[in-house]
């Protein structure tokens, strides 16, 4: 198929193979939902999306359900689970097309899951993804802008979202299942009243205890949920007037544990079940992955890569007390926003206090020119060449560099890539690498 394509393609004059990809795409799921025998109408299924969160969701969600004695799928930025075996996501996207979606979703119903939980993105819901499958809920953990150039701006980016929420409307009732079409939404999110507004059978909110926000309405369910605090054991927080503890760090992790427990809740579960899985989530792969050196540092590996989420970092860092702060980052990608290179290269000059800027995914463009953009805003932070930032080029020679200049209560703090597991260049081309591994045969651990 993928061959077909590129004929097409090189066939084509590019204004009309633009026009056609709406109708590519749309005819492709259509037959891959065939093909497959609609899978997703032979158990429950959650879509998660948002801007930040979604990865991290799907993970606390999957355990609380399996914790409850469910059985669970699901397709992720991180991983992808049939149901029987978990293993890392090693193609670079997320929402795959040419008929993987439905393939995993075949391949979860034939293990007999209760529950598929499918992380679904603005782009995949652009190629339609998204419309040949049956959910029953739908979670939006929140929206800021992101992917806007791919897009064409933040409204396209939105839109596309809510594109996803107005398709629940078409989704098959299933006789395998009783849970009502169900909208869960960030209700502390700016964009939350236009989430909730698609039709569904049920509507529910989560909001942090305290904060201004409209009024929802009352047919909305509404879960409040407190955050109680970061230590560096991880965060606990009170949902729904139950208290709950996790290993997982972050300010910002009581938000993607409060949305992952509302789902559980429209799923049925008691906060009792939910309080219990809460407390066996293990890390997640490449999200504050934390990674303890013999020398008495700690490595974090994370998968930001945008300003808010970079902010959000710094914060859960500081949590923890660091003698030092030593960053390694890359450019975010090439082809993508080139207006947040400086900013996060800024963000990291201002809170990091040495900077090492390096590759991460420049597929088609310049890898140097990225870098530099990067380097630029770290500069604009008071950072000098030579003395507490440096550009080196080869990613692994990157983190090994950060790893020599660390010593006990330092923090390695390394982001971009998180659990990925290759740097995309020209052409295509995909270099295997893993931050994670790179980290420890470097410390011996």
């Amino acid at each position: 198929m993928n061959r077909i394509l590129v004929v097409i393609k090189k066939l084509l004059p590019q204004r009309v193979f633009r026009a056609l990809q709406p109708v590519y795409h749309f005819t492709l799921n259509a037959l891959a939902a065939v093909v497959y025998r609609h899978p997703s109408r032979r158990m429950i299924v959650v879509g998660v999306t948002g801007t930040t969160g979604k990865t991290t969701t799907v993970f606390i969600l999957a355990h609380i359900l399996r914790s409850a004695g469910m059985r669970v799928g699901y397709t992720s930025t991180a991983l992808l689970s049939d149901g029987e075996e978990d293993w890392l996501n090693d193609k670079k996207m997320t929402m795959l097309g040419r008929f993987f979606t439905q393939k995993m979703l075949a391949r979860m119903a034939r293990n007999h899951c209760d529950v598929a939980i499918v992380e679904t993105t603005s782009e995949g819901i652009v190629q339609y993804r998204h419309r040949f499958i049956d959910y029953d809920v739908l979670l939006f953990t929140g929206l800021y802008p992101e992917h806007i150039e791919s897009h064409g701006g933040f409204e396209n980016y939105k839109a596309a979202k809510l594109r996803l929420f107005t398709h629940l409307q078409r989704c098959a009732r299933k006789a395998c299942c009783s849970v009502p079409k169900t909208i869960v939404v960030n209700g502390d999110d700016a964009h939350a009243q236009d989430f909730l507004a698609p039709w569904a059978q049920r509507k529910i909110t989560f909001v942090r205890e305290g904060a201004e926000r409209p009024d929802f309405g009352a047919d909305s369910i509404q879960y409040t949920y407190r955050y109680d605090g970061t230590t560096p054991q991880g965060v606990a927080l009170t949902f729904d007037g139950v208290q709950l503890q996790t290993s997982l760090l972050g300010t910002f992790m009581a938000n993607n544990v409060a949305a992952a427990a509302s789902v559980a809740r429209a799923l049925g579960l008691s906060n009792a079940q939910i309080s219990a899985g809460i407390q066996r989530v293990p890390d997640v792969p490449g999200r504050l992955e934390r990674i303890m050196a013999p020398d008495g540092f700690t490595v974090i590996v994370d998968y930001a890569f945008e300003p808010v989420a970079m902010a959000r970092l710094y914060e859960t860092v500081a949590a923890l007390a660091p003698q030092r702060i030593i960053h390694v980052l890359g450019g975010t990608g090439g082809g993508r926003d080139r207006a947040r290179r400086p900013k996060i290269g800024a963000l990291a000059g201002a809170h990091a206090t040495h900077v090492i800027v390096t590759n991460e995914d420049p597929y088609d463009e310049d890898p140097r020119a990225i870098m530099e953009d990067v380097a630029r805003g770290v500069r604009s932070a008071g950072k000098t060449d030579g003395a507490d930032m440096e550009i080196v080029p080869d990613r692994a020679a990157a983190i090994r560099k950060a790893l020599s200049l660390a010593t006990a209560g330092d923090v390695v703090l390394i982001t971009g890539k998180g659990c990925e597991q290759a740097i995309c260049g020209p052409n295509g081309t995909m270099t295997p690498h893993d931050d994670r591994t790179v980290v420890k045969d470097a410390l011996g651990v």
